[in-house]
């Protein structure tokens, strides 16, 4: 059996990767870092330290790497020959690999392969659908060889030290959830997944929860002045706002899924001690990176505050979260670049922030949480 995984990083390696090991696939790592493949291609194991409760090293071997961009044609070969595809790229990136995928699997259908079954483990909703779909554009016949399956993963996976090449250290919780009905009862042996008949409510939680809880710390840390998330939560300030944030959020998860309301208030008890697991020392900068993605429409804070709106109920924690976004300002990263100029541009301007509400998190003028986010966004130019 053979496995392709598409994002060599530390989370496909420390994750997707190791759950697929421990199942017995053969690894193919795809990804356009050279340096990386290169060590993939030379190295005969790498090891993966689970830290905290009930830890343990995890020695993996039996892998290869394949560079996505300077190699296609072998990275179609893979795509032939492959049992399951996965992928951990980060959801912006799933079109820009789909043309690749697409090739693979007429490829597939070319050579009269089975059918072989495509994963996005990405921290978003239903993203193996917008692969599929973006793999349609480019060959139509998909489905005749590929079965595609929407997943919840959840994993805490920090920045890692420099030196320690292929290995990677990570909690010991994992979760990695899949929707059972595309597969019709031939679902791949894979002892790490969750099979599931109703993926919905388990990401929405996990995205609602574990997601917005995260991203809600890192910010609300950055704007205190710490830099490490376990810091962050040991601040009672902190913590007080990042719990009223979950307090929002488990609102709308009991209404919606009909959670218990004492079993959502245990998931979010539990994931605020992953947080501050001291043997992961993740930081807000890590954790908050790539602002505008995590302020777009259908992400962790406007999504849930959206839907609470629109159903007359308290935003107020979530809409704070959003600001303290808009405060994170590291010159490392990218969007939060973006995110401070634009800010700077539109400065006592309201039409000019109002525009900038409605371009990064999708929410108009005619929607219930709009005036909210106008009151963020004109404070936080």
């Amino acid at each position: 059996m053979k496995a392709l995984h598409f994002g060599a990083g530390n989370i496909g390696r420390g994750f997707v990767g190791v759950l697929l090991h421990e199942a017995g696939y053969e690894l193919v790592f795809a990804d356009v870092a050279q340096p990386v493949i290169d060590a993939l291609n030379s190295e005969d194991s790498y090891t993966v330290h689970e830290v905290g409760e009930q830890a343990r090293d995890i020695q993996v071997t039996n892998f290869s790497g394949v560079n996505s961009a300077s190699d296609p044609d072998a990275l179609t070969e893979q795509i032939r020959t492959a049992d399951i595809v996965t992928t951990a790229v980060g959801p912006t990136v799933l079109k820009i690999i789909a043309p690749a995928i697409a090739r693979g699997l007429k490829a597939r259908a070319e050579s009269g392969a089975g059918k072989v079954a495509v994963m996005a483990c990405e921290n978003a909703i239903n993203a193996t659908d917008g692969l599929a779909e973006a793999i349609r554009e480019s060959y139509p016949e998909a489905d005749d060889v590929a079965i595609f399956a929407n997943t919840a993963v959840d994993r805490i996976v920090p920045n890692q030290p420099a030196g320690q090449g292929l290995d990677v250290t990570v909690e010991t919780y994992h979760e990695w959830a899949v929707d059972s009905t595309p597969f019709e009862g031939s679902a791949p042996e894979v002892p790490g997944i969750t099979w599931v008949d109703d993926l919905a409510p388990y990401i929405t939680r996990k995205l609602f929860t574990v997601n917005t809880g995260h991203a809600a710390t890192a910010y609300f840390g950055s704007r205190a002045g710490i830099q490490k998330i376990s810091d962050a939560l040991s601040d009672s300030a902190v913590r007080a706002q990042v719990e009223a944030v979950l307090a929002e959020t488990k609102a709308l998860l009991v209404d919606k899924f009909g959670f218990a309301p004492d079993v959502q208030q245990a998931y979010i008890e539990k994931i605020l001690t992953r947080f501050t697991n001291p043997h992961l020392p993740d930081t807000v900068d890590r954790v908050g990176r790539a602002p505008l993605r995590k302020i777009s429409r259908h992400e962790r804070f406007v999504g849930p505050a959206a839907e609470l709106a629109e159903h007359g109920h308290r935003t107020e924690a979530l809409v704070s979260a959003i600001g303290a976004a808009l405060e994170f300002d590291v010159a490392e990263d990218a969007e939060s670049v973006q995110l401070q100029a634009k800010l700077a541009e539109a400065r006592g301007n309201r039409a000019a922030t109002d525009g900038l509400v409605t371009e990064w998190t999708g929410i108009d003028s005619t929607h219930p949480l709009f005036a909210q986010l106008s009151e963020a966004f004109a404070h936080a130019s």
